[in-house]
């Protein structure tokens, strides 16, 4: 994961627009303590098989200073389904207790070095990454699920610990890039890092 922000960096500023038609930028989140910014989209297996652990623990995270904001950076010109209106009736239907915004240029994607679908950044309240990686080790089949970093390291954070494992591989899709410019992973079908 040489290209993703490193342990230690702030999180990159953004203003993006949302599906509930407000647009966004970090200081909108000041009032919230933690931050966890996750690369997301409509149709990976990966970000499907996991979205409601990832709501369980948006949920029990909320009371205690912790906000969710999911970005959705894929090219709609690969995944259609990626689209802005796609994003809007996903977010009515499932109701997730995140913003969902959309990086169409995708610069915001290669700010944070997002590599999969889903990719987790979590930042303390100076807004320095604590943590960067997987959400849990089976997100295509939570049945499988033994280790929910998220989960641990929110807690972590929480509590006032130090972050045990800090960086873990994105377990995922890659991003899908727009045009030939492919960044630094191809836009190839769902697979492991």
């Amino acid at each position: 994961m040489a290209y993703t922000l490193q342990i230690g960096q702030k999180a990159p500023d953004f203003r993006l627009h949302a599906t509930d038609g407000r647009d966004y930028g970090l200081s909108d989140f000041n009032s919230y303590k933690y931050l966890v910014i996750f690369f997301t989209c409509n149709h990976c297996p990966y970000v499907l098989g996991s979205d409601e652990t990832t709501r369980r623990t948006a949920d029990k995270f909320k009371d205690k200073g912790v906000l969710f904001v999911g970005i959705n950076s894929n090219s709609a010109n690969t995944y259609h389904e990626d689209d802005f209106e796609h994003m809007k009736k996903r977010m009515a239907q499932h109701n997730f207790p995140w913003l969902y915004l959309r990086d169409e240029t995708q610069e915001v994607a290669r700010k944070y070095g997002a590599l999969r679908t889903p990719h987790f950044y979590v930042f303390n309240e100076n807004r320095e990454l604590v943590y960067t990686g997987r959400g849990v080790d089976s997100p295509r089949d939570v049945s499988k699920l033994t280790v929910n970093d998220l989960d641990r390291v929110l807690t972590e954070l929480t509590e006032g610990r130090q972050i045990s494992i800090p960086v873990t591989n994105p377990i995922g899709c890659t991003i899908k890039w727009e045009g030939k410019d492919s960044h630094w992973m191809p836009a190839e079908a769902c697979d492991l890092v």
